[in-house]
């Protein structure tokens, strides 16, 4: 995958937890208090908002199916990491989650359904120029699912063997293969 061909007519589709922000072992991101930016993550933002045309999240939530949080609380989780993100230069254009408990569901990870949902909404993406960043063997499959393109973040797996096949592009985070997109 040349990073060079990377252009406005490109799609980036982003995980949330273990990508732009760190999780909570065990446990979920339940609150904005709880919320903490990986670092040059912002900075990386302003990089992909002047590369992609269209960015989106797809990020499994299965706090809220739980009754561990609520959709407002969702919601200002959200709506505080877009406002710090936009404060930085950079833009997410949409965000989809998925809330359902089923494994099975058509939305959840590593099912394709968020990727048609943002295909719907935004015509302009092509499956061929898109790719995924996420930090789990879950979200490139989901890519697989969805023909795009696999990058994956290493922040919270590291371990994770590569070369591999559900796998097209290996970083150590978002902020390096940002770094990496303004050397192509």
């Amino acid at each position: 995958m040349d990073l060079k061909l990377i252009d406005k007519n490109w799609t980036l589709f982003l995980d949330r937890d273990g990508v732009i922000n760190h999780e909570k072992p065990g446990t979920y991101v339940l609150d904005w208090k709880e919320f903490i930016f990986y670092p040059g993550v912002v900075e990386a933002m302003k990089i992909l908002n002047e590369r992609f045309g269209v960015i989106v999240m797809v990020t499994n939530q299965k706090g809220v199916g739980k009754n561990l949080m609520t959709l407002e609380n969702l919601h200002s989780i959200h709506s505080n990491m877009l406002a710090e993100i936009e404060a930085g230069s950079g833009r997410i254009d949409n965000i989809y989650f998925c809330s359902d408990l089923e494994d099975d569901s058509p939305n959840r990870k590593p099912n394709p359904g968020m990727a048609y949902q943002a295909m719907k909404d935004f015509p302009q993406i092509d499956p061929a120029k898109s790719m995924i960043v996420g930090n789990k063997l879950s979200d490139m499959q989901f890519g697989r699912n969805a023909g795009l393109h696999t990058v994956f973040a290493a922040t919270t797996n590291p371990d994770t063997p590569f070369p591999n096949p559900l796998i097209d592009l290996r970083f150590d985070s978002l902020a390096d293969f940002a770094t990496a997109l303004t050397k192509a």
